[in-house]
């Protein structure tokens, strides 16, 4: 970039990256309440504390600038002591004391924990685990989602919850049981639900078989009766899987719907009992593969999530700006932070305490990416229980200090903010596909060690973090044609629909990138009788006549004299490309491999398909890959940013604006458009912008 002041083009690149995303379709804005002002708040439990105390905590969290709690996800046995007898008075007590202090509501479903008496009363609403042992109660998340008992009394209490609370005094949403991941059960109620399922979905034997490949090993099956739960997953890892790969899919699908089955129950109550008073929503997970978020995401307002990128030692929070970007894309939505890092966390050890500074450096990374408030996860560390050492932004003593008077900094600074933020969005001229099928198929399969959806698409990601680029992740069927460029990492499942998809994008003039593995099974995961990438070799203009993994102990040397400079080191995996008219962008340098591409670029129709056809070891590589398709594509970077500065936009009809977020502890300067203003500290740009360790800028362009 030209560092001179009167040629800097950031203004031009920045009227080009808004021409791209402007095309997309305008996001839908309702995660703030109705009086528009951003939810900030954290996680109390009342149950907990003496009840003088909250009323000290209360007051605290006024003066801290808070508006919300969430409340009661884990107090079932306290709101119904005994089956049909419901106590809310404890909980009516809060919520009038809350209102003298305009502190807002969201209840939770209390369906994660079930109360004692569920356990001792109708035993088989415990799980079983697949050792065929049933799971003792005294956890959490330890029902099986398929009996008929549990189901009933879950929708039970929802119900006189939602009868009770629908115009109680500050509720303004409900949050549906707590953090959907299973667990997975493998009872017999499971098994027949199971085997209901697959009637419907395949609604004969026949095609069963011919979807299972059940001529394999002879596992034709040719009653019902004789489907059993496939061998999918050891309790300890200790050992492979060994069923029927289509069957362990549709395990696997089937345990996602079982989820989204037993929170529709709950949704469709509430919607029916509080039409239009509440919002419904969900604290998802990030990255956990259980569940479609995209499913469960459907009969929400809008999605939550619960951020902890605070583990090991202070690192860039790429995978916490990824899972953003993932749950803004689950509904095409803004979306709350339900669970917000507070401290350290952990439950039989700890781990690290935030550094000064790093909570709110945390908070303005999600608000970049798209949050539209926030709750930090917890109050007031809990003195019993499994979570003790799961910190709140108080200790065990209840003292207001370091963490909590950032979070006050940090309310104080969003109510500032609030009247830019309001109608703002993160528009996006790069897409990543994220495909649930595609994860449970490398579940049970990886193909090469290691490998899995989440770090394939984290390699290129990465690099557009790097870049500062805004990156949507999306389902696979979004519509794309908003996007210049589209990525495709680790897309092992191709169904034919997807794949015309796809080469209907790069023929209307699209960008799109595929690599290893792509193509190789259908949507019944048995493998194509295709040479690779299958449906998209005329799009990618090339064929993979073989593969290989590479083990550990060996590599490959990767040359390029137009992505990289030097050699790069191929890693667990590599095809053989053999280019059917594409350009190759770079090569192996190995006697046997002379002829074969690693990466290729093919123009076809109005756009390009590029290939990727290995792993490599250094970041370099995927920087230079990265540069080369945002030519391609014509998106232009905004700004040179140096290492660990995040860059990010959020865009509206009314306000533009950039963040910049140190996420290092060394001080960084960027260089930035003159003039423009800096929201935190009310001051104007200068060509330079200096931010200090984890420091956090937002400039109004």
């Amino acid at each position: 970039m030209n560092t001179h002041r009167n040629s800097i083009p950031l203004m031009l690149m920045l009227s080009l990256t808004l021409s791209l995303a402007m095309g997309q379709k305008r996001l839908e804005l309702d995660v703030m309440p109705a009086n528009g002002n951003m939810l900030i708040g954290a996680d109390y439990y009342p149950e907990h504390w003496p009840e003088p105390r909250w009323e000290t905590d209360l007051k605290l969290m006024k003066e801290a600038g808070f508006n919300v709690v969430r409340l009661a996800e884990f107090a079932w046995v306290l709101m119904e002591p005994s089956e049909g007898e419901y106590d809310f008075a404890w909980l009516d007590r809060f919520l009038g004391l809350a209102a003298e202090y305009d502190i807002s509501i969201i209840l939770g479903t209390p369906t994660a924990v079930m109360p004692a008496w569920v356990a001792r009363k109708y035993p088989s609403a415990l799980a079983t685990m697949n050792t065929g042992q049933q799971i003792e109660w005294g956890a959490r998340k330890n029902n099986c989602f398929s009996n008929d008992d549990y189901r009933r009394l879950s929708k039970g209490i929802t119900g006189a919850m939602a009868e009770h609370f629908r115009d109680a005094p500050g509720v303004i949403g409900w949050q549906t049981d707590n953090e959907f991941a299973g667990p997975v059960c493998y009872c017999d109620d499971c098994l027949h639900t199971f085997r209901d399922w697959l009637k419907d979905k395949y609604g004969t034997l026949e095609k069963l078989n011919k979807s299972w490949g059940t001529h394999f090993w002879g596992h034709k099956v040719q009653t019902w009766d004789e489907i059993h739960i496939p061998e999918c997953d050891s309790e300890d890892g200790s050992w492979s899987p060994s069923g029927n790969p289509g069957a362990c899919y549709d395990w696997r699908q089937f345990n996602s719907w079982l989820n989204v089955r037993f929170q529709h129950d709950q949704v469709a109550i509430i919607r029916e009992i509080c039409p239009d008073k509440h919002f419904i929503t969900h604290n998802l997970m990030s990255f956990h593969p259980e569940v479609s978020y995209y499913d469960l995401g459907e009969d929400l307002d809008f999605v939550s999530w619960d951020n902890y990128p605070v583990w090991a030692g202070p690192d860039i929070p790429y995978r916490a700006s990824m899972a953003a970007d993932l749950m803004r894309g689950i509904k095409q939505k803004n979306f709350l932070i339900m669970e917000q890092t507070a401290g350290p966390t952990g439950w039989g050890v700890f781990w690290r305490n935030t550094r000064p500074g790093e909570i709110r450096k945390i908070c303005y990374q999600q608000l970049a990416h798209g949050a539209d408030g926030q709750i930090w996860f917890r109050w007031r560390t809990c003195t019993a229980g499994r979570e003790q050492y799961w910190h709140g932004l108080l200790g065990h003593d209840g003292k207001p200090l370091r963490r909590y008077n950032e979070a006050a900094q940090v309310a104080e600074e969003y109510r500032d903010l609030e009247k830019y933020i309001r109608g703002t969005t993160v528009k996006s001229a790069v897409a990543i596909i994220y495909d649930y099928h595609s994860i449970w198929s490398l579940w049970g399969q990886t193909g090469f060690e290691g490998n899995n959806v989440q770090d394939a698409i984290a390699r290129y990601y990465n690099a557009f973090f790097r870049a500062g680029i805004n990156v949507d992740l999306v389902n696979t069927d979004t519509d794309l044609s908003a996007y210049k460029l589209v990525l495709t990492p680790d897309l092992i499942i191709l169904p034919d629909k997807l794949a015309e998809k796809l080469t209907a994008y790069v023929e209307n003039g699209g960008v799109l990138m595929a690599d290893c593995r792509t193509g190789v099974k259908d949507e019944h995961n048995l493998a194509w009788e295709r040479t690779l990438p299958g449906a998209l070799s005329p799009v990618m203009g090339i064929e993979i006549e073989e593969y290989g993994s590479i083990t550990p102990d060996f590599s490959y040397k990767i040359n390029s004299e137009q992505l990289f400079e030097g050699s790069m080191t191929a890693t667990h995996y590599i095809d053989w490309i053999n280019p059917k008219g594409a350009e190759i962008k770079a090569g192996y340098d190995q006697w046997h491999l002379d002829s074969f591409a690693a990466v290729t670029r093919n123009e076809h129709g109005r756009g390009s398909g590029w290939y990727v056809g290995t792993i490599a070891k250094e970041e370099a590589f995927y920087d230079g890959l990265v540069d080369a398709m945002l030519r391609d594509a014509g998106i232009e970077k905004i700004l040179d940013l140096p290492a660990g500065v995040e860059a990010y936009l959020r865009q509206g009809s009314d306000n533009t604006l950039l963040f910049l977020i140190n996420h290092t502890e060394e001080k960084k300067t960027v260089k930035v458009p003159e003039g423009k203003k800096e929201l935190i500290s009310n001051s104007l740009t200068g060509v330079e912008l200096e931010l200090d360790r984890y420091e956090v800028k937002v400039i109004k362009l």
